[in-house]
């Protein structure tokens, strides 16, 4: 991604990455050998900003051993033409490409977009059966599953763009009825959304029992609009919600998405990034929470690359997650940075 001298933004769920910026700080790796899988990061070029193979290419090979990733959708590349609901196999085709050319290895060691994540609107109900299938082609056995984005709020300074779209779509029948083909396909579900919607959230997982279900961003913790400035009080709340989430056993969490804005840290502020100790100070408490929920079989740390680049580098991050992480056993460190992943998405572990 280019370099950016200009001042990070302050509006939006998250900061524009600055590769000047994140340079001010450099730090050595921790545990280089240790395997990963990143489940969670996207690709797109669009608005002056770039982030493709060789953007993700060069993060992959910033010293961390990143084995495979996990390409989640983002709108990128959707067709231009031809039916409406149809155009999200674009992004797919554009995945299962990037997939390709990183087998090839000419991007380094990392199978990119080993696994691929798309969108298909599920309130087409029945008829997302045939997007579904065709995105399985499309995918060339890399698509694992979808994501339909939930995320609202009626704060438009959290809800940013998200702004215009249907409050309480988890529990929409029209919804429910196109959720009901993922199982049948074989397919997962990501959930993005806002910890205000955990309890809708939590519903869906338990009348949907067989469809494996991914919670993103550790259930979305707000701490910005009206969300400031109470983060012990919706800390609280938050908890209780992933508490109750985590009873569903179909459901596993990815920790990460941290470093976006919306948790509410100024981090991308500041006149340097941060440290992965300052990181890790501050992450603690909630990826601590998410794995005392859930187990460390059921979570997997996240890049959310390049949302979270706004606030801190592909080493740092993963630094983090390791300072984090150095509490827990051998097994459970290999489940939290590759196996639960590698289960989840039905990845192979070299």
């Amino acid at each position: 991604m280019a370099a950016s001298t200009a001042p990070a933004s302050t509006s939006g769920l998250y900061a524009d990455p600055r590769e000047d910026w994140l340079a001010l700080h450099c730090e050595d790796i921790i545990d280089p050998a240790r395997p990963i899988i990143d489940p969670h990061h996207h690709l797109w070029d669009r608005g002056g900003l770039r982030y493709m193979i060789e953007e993700m290419a060069e993060d992959a090979a910033s010293g961390h051993n990143i084995l495979a990733t996990v390409y989640v959708d983002c709108r990128s590349m959707y067709r231009a033409s031809g039916p409406e609901t149809f155009r999200p196999i674009g992004e797919v085709e554009f995945a299962n490409g990037v997939g390709a050319m990183a087998a090839s290895g000419g991007y380094g060691k990392a199978l990119i977009c080993a696994g691929i994540v798309g969108h298909v609107d599920l309130r087409l109900g029945e008829a997302a059966r045939a997007v579904l299938e065709a995105e399985i082609a499309a995918g060339n056995g890399r698509f694992r599953g979808i994501r339909h984005s939930s995320a609202w709020d009626a704060d438009p300074d959290v809800a940013g763009m998200y702004a215009t779209r249907p409050s309480g779509l988890l529990l929409d029948s029209s919804f429910r009825k196109g959720f009901a083909c993922l199982a049948p396909l074989g397919l997962s579900f990501d959930a993005w959304l806002f910890h205000p919607q955990l309890g809708e959230f939590t519903d869906l997982a338990r009348t949907f029992p067989d469809t494996r279900i991914c919670l993103d961003h550790c259930g979305g913790p707000v701490g910005l609009g009206r969300y400031a400035n109470r983060r012990e009080e919706i800390f609280g709340i938050w908890k209780a919600s992933i508490t109750e989430a985590a009873k569903c056993p179909n459901v596993v969490v990815k920790l990460g998405g941290l470093a976006m804005r919306l948790l509410g840290h100024d981090f991308h502020e500041r006149p340097k990034p941060p440290s992965s100790e300052q990181a890790a100070a501050a992450w603690r408490p909630y990826i601590e929470t998410c794995i005392e929920a859930f187990g460390p079989q059921r979570c997997m740390f996240e890049s959310n690359f390049p949302p979270d680049k706004g606030q801190c580098s592909y080493l740092v991050i993963f630094n983090a997650f390791k300072r984090i992480a150095a509490q827990y056993s051998e097994a459970e460190k290999t489940a939290l940075f590759s196996r639960s992943a590698a289960d989840f998405y039905r990845l192979p572990l070299a």
